[in-house]
């Protein structure tokens, strides 16, 4: 791996989170980590809120092409969504973004330049189906696996053809310029697939997509807004489908990380330094005559432009002065994040594989709808991953540690068997509880909010430009879109510079 020069990568006057310059081949200090007593005065060409990949990203970009850039992070760490949940035994296993498939581009030449390398994830064998009380098994290929016709799978496939003819129909990134819009914005995911299936099977797999993929209930979520979502799920040279959503093999949960997804961003970071400051949540960014002022805990920061790389419903907490257009403020208003928490439990081994068990399941009730095999690339140990989606998560909110770890070890063996109750650890990452993501994976938009609002997702209010995996056109959602969307705006802020 090639390795940039500092200089290069810091650009010209570079500031460290204190203000202070940083010389070619400084040692990040630890002091520019913490928030100091008092509040501190820096400046920069570019401030960036969010250390997520954008952030990171956009922050990359811009310092190769000579800006100084100043990144302002709430965290004690760099990723945003992307997170290595501490397992208790010194390990971590991934407790938000976590895989890679085709298509993505973006993110895979990033892990390419960071040294991170992939590995299949475990699709060998059957699936378990949960549904009213019965265990069931079927296989990995297909679309949503090769199930019995008693399942309502033509009743499916009939839908999802329907589905797809649509998705062909949306301009990806700008699904409002569609010619269905408004018709397809007025009405809910929910709405439409009742309206073109008949059996309760299918019903329940197409509640079962909006539930996996958004963490949301299809009752909640614009249908254009899921018909984007999976035209998205492609490259400028490969149109987006549901089966590249949903499929493990060929689609978005092929592959993973070696060492888990959130080395790529801590190994981004680290190549960035002192330009990134810890801990310092942004509180206000104000807008004047000779460029923008961002305020920050322990830090007030001035910059020529700034960009927010986060998702529209945190950016929305930031007081903005002069109050931005109605437009962006009222997108904010309308983007909530999905409900969502991962759940993993360590076992001595991966006893399903040995059951035929691909360690992937859905079901119909229970704290966790959805599962996979989150074992090291070894299989030196088993790691069983649910998530516990919407309406699932929204029930535990309030409830303990223990009552959570009963919750998921319940649903664990419901669908592998009794093995599956005494793990030898447990992890959970509760992202709604989350204070600086509110939720996840993704912010979505409910009906009417995309042909209203859309256009300011990405349309830069003066000297504020904006960031995040919701503002890609490829890969919303995703690490890739994340990645793709700190590439647009750097680009976007350097010419404006």
């Amino acid at each position: 791996m090639t390795r940039v020069s500092r200089r290069r990568l810091l650009g010209t006057g570079a500031l460290t989170a204190a203000g202070a310059v940083v010389a070619a081949g400084a040692a990040p200090s630890a002091a520019a980590r913490t928030a100091p007593a008092g509040t501190v005065s820096a400046s920069a060409d570019v401030v960036i809120v969010g250390a997520g990949l954008s952030g990171l990203i956009a922050a990359r970009d811009l310092a190769a092409a000579g800006r100084s850039v100043l990144v302002l992070e709430a965290r004690e760490r760099p990723g945003g969504r992307v997170y290595g949940m501490p397992l208790g035994d010194g390990t971590t296993s991934e407790g938000g973004a976590e895989f890679i498939g085709p298509t993505q581009d973006r993110i895979a030449a990033l892990a390419k330049d960071m040294g991170v390398a992939t590995y299949a994830t475990y699709n060998e064998g059957k699936n378990v189906y949960y549904r009213d009380g019965k265990r069931s098994l079927y296989a990995t290929d297909g679309i949503l696996g090769a199930v019995p016709p008693d399942w309502g799978v033509v009743d499916l496939e009939l839908a999802l053809l329907r589905l797809g003819g649509m998705i062909k129909d949306v301009p990806v990134g700008e699904p409002w310029k569609a010619a269905k819009a408004q018709e397809w914005d007025a009405q809910t995911f929910f709405t439409w697939s009742r309206s073109n299936t008949i059996s309760s099977g299918a019903r329940f797999l197409m509640d079962a997509f909006a539930s996996s993929t958004l963490s949301m209930r299809s009752q909640e979520v614009s249908l254009l807004y899921l018909l984007n979502y999976a035209a998205s799920a492609g490259n400028e040279s490969t149109p987006g489908t549901v089966d590249r959503l949903i499929n493990t093999k060929g689609g978005a949960q092929e592959s993973r990380f070696v060492g888990g997804s959130q080395e790529v961003p801590v190994r981004l970071a680290a190549k960035l330094g002192d330009i990134i400051r810890y801990n310092a949540p942004v509180r206000s960014i104000v807008t004047g005559s000779g460029g923008v002022t961002v305020n920050a805990d322990g830090i007030t920061a001035s910059a020529e432009r700034v960009i927010v790389a986060m998702s529209p419903a945190i950016a929305g907490k930031i007081d903005y002065s002069p109050a931005l257009p109605a437009s962006r403020a009222q997108l904010m208003q309308r983007y909530p994040m999905g409900s969502i928490a991962k759940f993993v439990a360590v076992y001595d081994t991966p006893f399903w594989r040995a059951d035929g068990l691909t360690g992937q399941a859905v079901a119909d009730s229970g704290a966790i709808d959805a599962t996979f095999d989150n074992s090291p690339p070894d299989g030196s140990r088993g790691i069983l991953m649910g998530f516990m989606n919407q309406a699932n998560i929204r029930k535990l909110d309030a409830a303990s540690a223990a009552d959570v770890r009963a919750a998921g070890l319940d649903s664990f063996t419901k669908l592998f068997g009794d093995k599956a109750a005494d793990p030898k650890l447990t992890a959970f990452q509760r992202w709604d509880n989350e204070v600086w993501s509110g939720g996840g994976p993704v912010g979505i938009a409910p009906p009417g909010a995309l042909t209203a609002f859309g256009p300011a997702l990405r349309a830069a209010c003066g000297p504020v430009h904006w960031a995040g995996t919701e503002t890609s056109d490829y890969w919303t959602g995703y690490m890739d879109g994340a990645v793709r969307s700190g590439e647009r705006v750097a680009k976007e802020v350097h010419a404006a510079l």
